[in-house]
């Protein structure tokens, strides 16, 4: 099989430098009526928000836009929102527009010439939903995938649809050409690990960018060193940046984070400590906002219920209708949003550009 042509350089040079991904709702939360209808207006104002936040790119079409866009005929709808808005918002710098594929092989090629007839960059091939599906075939579902666009891989976490992936597996995933990124989210720390050292494993595993999901521990995945074996000896890996569903939320203070991730790398010991500040809290808040004590059951929910109390969105609803917040879930938001002043902040930066980002 044949690779897909290459990210552009400037393109290329951002994802392996790390930044800032939401997993939009939309590939951000997916902006519903109360009729469970898209509605266009605060679809576009959450882009613009990402964009002036200064994420570095979307995710759209993944687990936090909800897969069920697929049964709603949205996907090629939502994919074609953020695309315009992005394209015509951000022309200085270079931004990711990564689609989420899903299904069987047929389906997910689908998918892929879709979001690249619409001018995205890059693919998420999600494992979910293929319960039956061997390794060997998922791997040759990157391939086809992998002939149409450049492909993330992603270690979903069972909660939520996922499956173990052996170490093996990411060696084997790095080895195709059109692998550019892993997003890593089992939300399990051994998992993890074995991922780091699977693609390190191969001869392609320095071409291959790491990227955080596990919105459990995200300050930890970006400040810690990996020390791993390659094929040309001892290296040292690091996770340069996340595409995140709690990154949908909060993003500018995400965005703030990661520039002292950056900064900590590159030895201002001031920089780390201001990160590690926001280890426990960061976890903190992603248990309220992604409904832990519920077993995950108000997740999207509880993305739509941040972007409502900021004005972005006006309801919580799903596409499912028995999808909503958990009891006690909005009493945990407020206990979050009070105790850590980084989550208020973003309050202030988005009133004061809603009007222009809704008109």
């Amino acid at each position: 099989m044949s690779a897909s042509a290459p990210l552009a350089p400037a393109t290329a040079a951002l994802l392996h430098r790390g930044t800032v991904i939401p997993a939009h709702p939309l590939a951000h939360p997916l902006a519903l009526t109360a009729g469970r209808t898209l509605d266009e207006r605060r679809q576009r104002a959450l882009t613009r928000y990402y964009l002036e936040a200064g994420a570095g790119g979307v995710a759209v079409g993944v687990h936090t836009t909800q897969f069920a866009i697929r049964d709603h005929a949205l996907f090629r709808p939502v994919l074609e929102l953020a695309a315009e808005e992005s394209a015509s918002s951000v022309t200085s710098r270079p931004f990711l527009r990564i689609a989420g594929v899903a299904g069987p092989v047929r389906q997910a090629v689908e998918e892929a010439a879709t979001a690249r007839a619409l001018g995205y960059d890059a693919v998420l091939v999600s494992p979910a939903g293929l319960p039956h599906a061997t390794l060997d075939d998922l791997l040759d579902r990157s391939a086809a995938v992998g002939e149409i666009l450049p492909v993330i891989g992603f270690y979903l976490q069972e909660a939520v649809g996922g499956r173990e992936l052996p170490r093996a597996y990411w060696r084997a995933l790095a080895d195709q050409e059109a692998t550019v990124a892993v997003k890593a989210a089992p939300f399990d720390r051994y998992r993890t690990l074995e991922l780091v050292q699977g693609i390190a494993d191969s001869d392609r595993g320095a071409e291959v960018a790491l990227y955080t999901g596990n919105d459990d521990t995200i300050v930890a995945d970006l400040l810690t060193p990996y020390h791993v074996t390659t094929p040309t000896g001892p290296a040292v890996r690091r996770f340069v940046g996340g595409l995140l569903g709690h990154w949908a939320v909060w993003t500018r203070s995400a965005v703030r984070l990661l520039a002292d991730v950056h900064a900590a790398d590159a030895g201002d010991e001031a920089a780390r400590q201001r990160a590690l500040a926001r280890l426990a809290g960061d976890t903190d808040a992603n248990a309220a906002v992604y409904d832990v004590r519920g077993s995950f059951a108000g997740v999207i929910a509880g993305v739509h219920e941040v972007l409502r109390r900021q004005g972005l969105l006006t309801g919580t609803w799903c596409l499912d209708p028995a999808e909503g917040l958990s009891p006690g879930q909005a009493q945990e938001i407020d206990r979050v949003h009070t105790a850590y002043p980084w989550l208020a902040e973003e309050d202030a930066f988005i009133a004061g550009a809603l009007p222009r980002w809704l008109a």
